[in-house]
């Protein structure tokens, strides 16, 4: 008999045997615990910090030791030699289960925690959705009628509604006969872009709901309209159950392909979200599930292959091959979604390339930027930046490997989005004093009132901390510190939850340089192919884009100078675009042919891109520094190198 050991984990209280020698990361999403993996297990972010609660557990029945879990390897100990070690912390990732263990996961390694800042904005949408509900009276059987129920049903419908060559779906047919039977001959029928029967009911019915879904690598978005009057029932967010397989795209493309059931699990796991998702929806607006008969999905190309079950190893690598590029029309049974009606369609809207998704798809029917009458750019910052440029009617678009610096990986005190960040920052330029805000409170930290302690720092507070050090002098044009020392503390020790202060070091600040040089780059490179000088107008989308400050964006040479009131925070513009689509079938049908009018940019081929890269690393307010000609030239040749290095991550 295999050996076994029995793991309990807290706060969630989930528990179970797994196998001896498990990692206790596998050992946890085996017992469908979530714990935070932004580099996919590799011993690299260490945002899967966990600890052993050690003594013996009379409900579990175990006696657990921190000598249960196997001892810190040499590659585990290199992480801890540069990094805060708080208590006895272990990395999930690397730590094997020896032996019975109660393990608590702190909040800041649990998936389920930040806060999901995805709202739908108000715009305005034409209303004529794909599902119309249709009620109609049908003639009696007789007994020399040799006609079926549904015969007479699509007589019906041609007659009262000019409705002809109409299909009817099984689960529809299973309910015709005892909805004309209860309905007297009378029913309600719901009917999918005027061709398919989906649904009869007996007698006069209403409500017929529809939900758009962003499904983003890190985040799912839902919004559940009443297709009849375009009315937004609720909005709901939740993790995107992958991200146990690792945050990046990437992490998740290699799991595909080195695991043999890979795409399976990755594709499992995002049904279960939508699941979820969808649950919650109906739930808060008072809805029944075999009300939703309408679906419109949106992802990143590599989601988009994963909602179809599809291997994405052909998007790993060049040329970058979708299996299709096309929209799709399902069933909700293909794609094994069981929270919404049996009979609902899913629509997925057209992928741009391999690299610039349905997503950007959706930002693009939401923003339109081709018809503003001005140069506009709509940039949708990730951990890959999708971006759009509009001008004279001609559509631009890339994507810009900018990493998940934005979403504080790669920042010694990173953190996502979560209660207890910071994520506003201003410093005193004479003085050098900081004072900033933490998500969950409108009190700064010297003001009366203040939430502290501070968990991390996000990625609106690590720009806003970057822009504001270059004002201060703190560091130069070129990112390196005036002073040399371990970093800038933002939060001391007494004002933080992790024993030590959060500091800003060297390496977060090359961190950001590097991000934020590859999406300046990206937008410079659709700027100079569309022969655009300045911009009229800068969208941001998504949620980090909702939340930096445009002022300190620009001060860092993030995104191009623009007046800043021509700066406009726009939400989550691929879900407000998924809802379009839902509400609007002439939108969604239009969609194939707008993706086929923009013009793509690979910056993997582009010569130019690597000395926009090069260009962009300075911090604006100087030239770079250089303190010799060689010390210059060796600096360009690692900076040429690291834009090389770019632009092959952000088409793989």
């Amino acid at each position: 008999m295999p050996v076994t050991h029995r793991v309990a984990f807290s706060p969630s209280g989930r528990q179970g045997s797994v196998p001896d020698g498990a990692r206790l990361l596998d050992a946890a999403s085996s017992l469908g615990v979530e714990i935070e993996s932004i580099c996919g297990g590799r011993q690299m972010c260490g945002k899967c910090q966990v600890s052993v609660e050690t003594g013996e557990f009379a409900k579990h029945g175990m006696v657990s030791r921190a000598s249960n879990l196997s001892p810190v390897s040499a590659r585990e100990q290199a992480y801890w030699d540069h990094h805060v070690r708080t208590e006895d912390r272990r990395l999930a990732c690397a730590a094997t289960v020896c032996g019975d263990l109660s393990i608590f996961i702190p909040p800041e390694s649990a998936v389920h925690k930040q806060v999901v800042a995805k709202g739908a904005a108000e715009r305005v949408i034409e209303v004529r959705p794909a599902v119309r509900q249709y009620y109609v009276e049908c003639e009696a059987a007789q007994l020399d009628d040799r006609r079926g129920d549904w015969e007479r049903l699509q007589k019906a419908l041609h007659e009262q509604w000019g409705l002809h060559g109409l299909s009817i779906g099984l689960f529809a047919l299973r309910q015709l006969q005892s909805a004309l039977r209860d309905g007297g001959h009378a029913v309600s029928v719901a009917v999918w872009q005027g061709s398919e029967v989906l649904r009869v009911q007996p007698g006069y019915a209403e409500g017929v709901y529809g939900i758009a879904i962003d499904v983003g690598s890190t985040t799912l978005a839902g919004y559940l309209s009443d297709l009849r009057t375009g009315q937004l029932l609720s909005t709901a967010g939740t993790v995107n159950p992958q991200i146990r397989f690792g945050e990046d795209l990437m992490s998740r493309v290699s799991y595909a392909m080195t695991q043999s059931d890979g795409t399976a699990r990755l594709h499992e796991a995002v049904v279960a979200g939508l699941n979820e998702l969808i649950g919650e929806c109906i739930r808060d607006a008072g809805v029944s599930p075999e009300q939703v008969l309408d679906l419109v999905l949106v992802g990143n190309s590599v989601m988009h292959h994963l909602m179809l079950g599809i291997d994405p190893s052909e998007l790993g690598g060049a040329p970058f091959a979708l299996s299709a590029s096309g929209a799709f029309d399902l069933t909700v049974r293909d794609l094994g979604i069981t929270a919404a009606s049996p009979a609902a369609r899913a629509h997925l809207l057209p992928c741009i390339a391999g690299q610039n998704g349905a997503d950007n798809m959706a930002v693009l029917l939401a923003e339109m930027p081709h018809r503003k009458g001005g140069a506009v750019l709509v940039a949708d910052i990730g951990t890959n930046a999708e971006i759009l440029l509009g001008s004279r009617d001609r559509i631009w678009a890339a994507s810009s490997p900018t990493g998940p610096a934005f979403e504080g990986a790669q920042i010694q005190h990173g953190q996502r989005a979560a209660p207890g960040a910071i994520e506003r920052v201003r410093i005193d330029p004479g003085t050098r004093a900081v004072t900033f805000k933490v998500i969950g409170s409108d009190v700064w930290s010297h003001e009366p009132g203040a939430v502290l302690p501070a968990t991390g720092i996000c990625g609106s507070g690590i720009i806003e901390a970057i822009a504001e050090m270059r004002r201060a002098g703190i560091i130069r044009a070129d990112g390196r510190f005036e002073e040399r020392g371990a970093g800038f503390v933002i939060a001391a020790a007494h004002q933080t939850s992790i024993g030590a202060p959060i500091v800003v070091t060297q390496n977060d600040v090359r961190a950001i340089q590097l991000a934020k040089a590859a999406l300046c780059a990206g937008i410079k490179l659709l700027m100079n192919r569309a022969g655009v000088t300045r911009l009229d107008e800068i969208r941001l989308a998504g949620a980090f884009g909702s939340f930096i400050s445009p002022r300190h964006a620009m001060a860092i040479g993030m995104i191009p100078e623009c007046e800043v009131t021509n700066v406009i925070a726009v939400g989550n513009a691929a879900g407000d675009g998924a809802r379009i689509a839902l509400l609007d079938r002439e939108t969604r049908a239009q969609a194939p042919g707008l993706a086929r009018m923009v013009e793509y940019v690979s910056i993997a081929v582009e010569p130019s891109f690597q000395d926009e890269f090069v260009a962009a690393m300075a911090l604006p307010g100087g030239p770079a520094a250089g303190s010799a000609p060689e010390r210059s030239r060796r600096e360009r040749r690692r900076q040429l190198a690291l834009a090389g290095a770019a632009a092959r991550d952000g088409e793989s």
